[in-house]
């Protein structure tokens, strides 16, 4: 398969002092769902934010390292061009624009797209994928539940025809139900449509359920990366990130945390 994304051994530096990736590389093949686990501190949103460009407006900075994007260098572009070429993030924490309508905020989605007769054939797509959306059109963002929120975030993004979905923890704050529902329509929008996902997500047995390769990140650097199959099968993921021990008993991460980690994780 053709990568359409690859990171090229980066790193990050915030403010000209802070390290936060220290030698970064992942590739996502064209198509495909690739998932980063880690635990919080990580550096998994820090690289998704190098990807989409969002750094320079955070005063960070790819001090080291390329990310290339269909074949083209982009860690020197501005976030703008960068969502131009085909990259959106859909950012944690749902941030929708409260004081606009669920259908102003889809438009806002479009702002590259001047053709007005696409731009409404994606909006009947966007309500396709979220009829919830439909209901609720015309009411104020900041009205519309958390899993509303999330629904609307994901149909922006696809309102901007993406090549590559950048997604930071969409299952955070939202009932299994949803977290369920809203899983699935990602599902769909990568088999339908062909969009290439890069998922960050805590929650690590639905992350590799749904995708095709995975990768392990630890203080600032991919310390494990494998097929999904593989890694659910890895001892160490199941201890560290599944939280079962080697005779299948559950843990908790307080458990867990508190392992020096094998010595393989650390080379």
């Amino acid at each position: 398969m053709a990568l359409i994304l690859s990171v090229n051994n980066i790193q990050v530096v915030y403010k000209d002092v802070i390290l936060v990736l220290k030698g970064m590389s992942l590739d996502v093949e064209e198509g495909k769902i690739i998932t980063i686990l880690g635990n919080n501190g990580a550096g998994k949103t820090t690289t998704l934010k190098a990807i989409s460009g969002i750094l320079k407006s955070e005063d960070g900075e790819v001090t080291d390292g390329s990310i290339e994007f269909c074949g083209e260098r982009i860690d020197k572009k501005y976030s703008e061009e960068i969502v131009r070429m085909g990259i959106f993030q859909v950012m944690e924490g749902r941030r929708v624009v409260e004081d606009m309508t669920v259908h102003e905020n889809l438009l806002a989605g479009a702002h590259t797209q001047r053709d007005r007769k696409k731009r409404e054939e994606d909006l009947e797509k966007v309500y396709d994928y979220f009829p919830r959306l439909v209901e609720r059109r015309k009411v104020m963002a900041g009205y519309i539940s958390g899993g509303e929120q999330q629904m609307l975030v994901l149909g922006r993004a696809l309102m901007s025809r993406p090549k590559l979905l950048l997604l930071d923890e969409p299952s955070m704050g939202l009932s299994p139900l949803m977290v369920a529902e809203i899983f699935r329509i990602i599902q769909r929008i990568n088999s339908e449509h062909g969009v290439s996902i890069l998922l960050v997500e805590q929650n690590a047995r639905l992350a590799l359920s749904v995708a095709f390769h995975g990768y392990v990140m630890e203080n600032g650097r991919i310390v494990l990366d494998d097929t999904v199959e593989k890694l659910m099968e890895n001892k160490d993921v199941k201890e560290f990130y599944l939280g079962l021990s080697e005779v299948g008993k559950a843990k908790s991460y307080r458990d867990v945390k508190h392992y020096k980690r094998r010595k393989r994780w650390l080379t």
